[in-house]
């Protein structure tokens, strides 16, 4: 090949013959491109070499794909030439770019320039990268409701001008623009949130119609948090459920004991009679984490305990004896002691109603109706 000459010049010059090989190459990995994305799983592996006994889910697939597939067999991987065998790791991105480019091109050809809302949400990812996720909420031609994912972009700080900057440069990249922005959503972060130098207050002084609603589901679940907090006893609890839990979670044996416990204790109330069989009753249940920004996670976490509180207590009485640890030993008699007072277990079904009635309002906040008193 000349180096004057461009690809096409080369390629036009090629056989028909060895233009069809490499398209039936090509046309064999995008398939296992699009066939992995729409899977959401991972490409490559660490070891991709032939004696691996995992070489990756790309070419794994295509190794299966060239197998039953006699059209394409003489002319993927090891049949392939060595320069034409479409599997290279920048092959592989390549045609992964080129898959993002035409899903988004078919969101926005959906839109059709009309009205859309934005969801945006940040967090890191497991190499403690920054990164922004953005979704077009509209409604399509049909009269659907589409939310689409559009981009996960690298953000350097994630002040309110970078991050607005950031939204503002993606949408001008697919020809939108911000004065068709009907909506935002974003979590309760205050560098999103904020009523004063918040993101969605920059935006909303471009875009007047740019409504923005936090989460109602959410709402109630912060202000139940916050207010619950004015209480020390409640106060007290979450901090003596969370420390327990913290206890039993950090080791496997630990768990493995307090599904003993519950087994036993299961079977000895179905012998008596107090509990029923059948399909679906009587499943196995977890420790749940509260957290302050997942509605209903305190309601789900004092549920579970209260239905787990005879297994914990025998798992705790466990440590309290046997535990090798002084540290651990004298934890779980202290939890052990608070565990079995009145003030806690009476705080602890205080708590479940309150909140059980609140749930109520919660999953009513979250249904796509807005009649919220009706049964």
């Amino acid at each position: 090949m000349q180096q004057q000459q461009s690809i096409h010049a080369v390629f036009d010059k090629q056989s028909n013959q060895m233009k069809y090989e490499y398209r039936l190459s090509l046309s064999a990995s995008i398939d296992v491109v699009r066939l992995l994305l729409n899977q959401g799983l991972s490409f490559r592996d660490h070891d991709e070499s032939e004696s691996s006994l995992n070489i990756g889910n790309f070419l794994e697939v295509l190794s299966r794909y060239r197998d039953r597939c006699e059209k394409i067999k003489p002319f993927v991987l090891q049949n392939a030439p060595k320069n034409n065998k479409m599997t290279s790791p920048d092959i592989q991105k390549n045609i992964m770019t080129a898959c993002k480019i035409e899903t988004i091109k078919a969101i926005i050809k959906d839109l059709n320039g009309d009205y859309f809302s934005l969801l945006v949400d940040e967090s890191f990812d497991v190499s403690r990268k920054e990164q922004m996720a953005i979704v077009l909420r509209y409604v399509d031609r049909k009269g659907f409701v589409v939310e689409a994912f559009i981009g996960l972009v690298h953000v350097p700080d994630t002040s309110v001008l970078s991050l607005k900057k950031v939204i503002v440069n993606i949408l001008a990249h697919h020809s939108l623009s911000l004065s068709f922005l009907r909506g935002q959503c974003y979590d309760g972060a205050s560098n999103m949130q904020g009523d004063i130098n918040g993101l969605k207050v920059l935006i909303e002084q471009e875009s007047r119609s740019a409504c923005s609603i936090h989460c109602f589901a959410r709402q109630l679940q912060l202000t139940l948090v916050a207010v619950s907090k004015k209480c020390a006893q409640v106060g007290e609890l979450v901090l003596l459920v969370s420390n327990i839990l913290n206890v039993l979670g950090a080791a496997f044996k630990h768990m493995d004991e307090l599904r003993e416990s519950l087994k036993k204790r299961l079977q000895e109330a179905l012998d008596i009679g107090e509990l029923e069989k059948g399909k679906g009753l009587n499943q196995e249940l977890g420790l749940v984490r509260a957290g302050d920004t997942r509605w209903g996670s305190h309601y789900k976490s004092f549920g579970n305990f209260i239905l787990l509180f005879d297994s914990i207590i025998d798992v705790l009485d466990t440590l309290a004896e046997d535990a090798s640890i002084l540290d651990e030993r004298a934890k779980a008699t202290g939890y052990l002691r608070s565990c079995q007072t009145f003030e806690v277990a009476f705080m602890l079904y205080f708590m479940k109603d309150i909140l059980g009635i609140t749930m109520i309002l919660i999953y009513r906040f979250r249904k796509r109706s807005k009649i919220l008193l009706m049964p």
